[in-house]
């Protein structure tokens, strides 16, 4: 079963584990014009695999075999991420129904809920918790 994590959670074992990845399942469009975590000081970059392909936002058929050319293994400790928690956890399920044994969700995502007035970024996810990301 994939376990839920923070944000923060995700950020705290991202820099204290060599062998943990981020996986940002998110599209291009998101990754372009709301930003993609920076994990710089980490020392690593974001995987960037999208789990539904953009503009119909069907399921990707090529995510597993795109997961396994990044360069991850079942070894490695899986940090899922999209921009609400939803996608990602879909993600995490599929690679551990593939053998990666250690997937985790993060959850609320990138930008998290919306707040009273409809905006993202603000109340839940990685932005919201103050965590390093910049603009593509």
């Amino acid at each position: 079963m994939v376990e839920n994590v923070s944000p923060t959670q995700a950020w705290e074992a991202l820099r204290a584990d060599p062998d943990a990845r981020l996986i940002d399942v998110r599209t291009d469009p998101e990754w372009a014009f709301v930003g993609v975590p920076d994990l710089s000081e980490a020392g690593k970059e974001p995987v960037l695999i999208p789990w539904q392909t953009y503009p119909a936002m069907q399921v990707n058929p090529g995510f597993l075999d795109q997961l396994r050319q990044s360069g991850v293994t079942a070894e490695h400790k899986l940090f899922f991420i999209c921009k609400t928690g939803g996608r990602s956890m879909a993600a995490a399920q599929a690679a551990e129904r593939a053998g990666y044994a250690h997937a985790v969700n993060v959850a609320d995502g990138f930008e998290g809920a919306p707040d009273a007035r409809g905006h993202r970024g603000t109340v839940g996810g990685w932005k919201a918790e103050g965590l390093p990301w910049h603009q593509r």
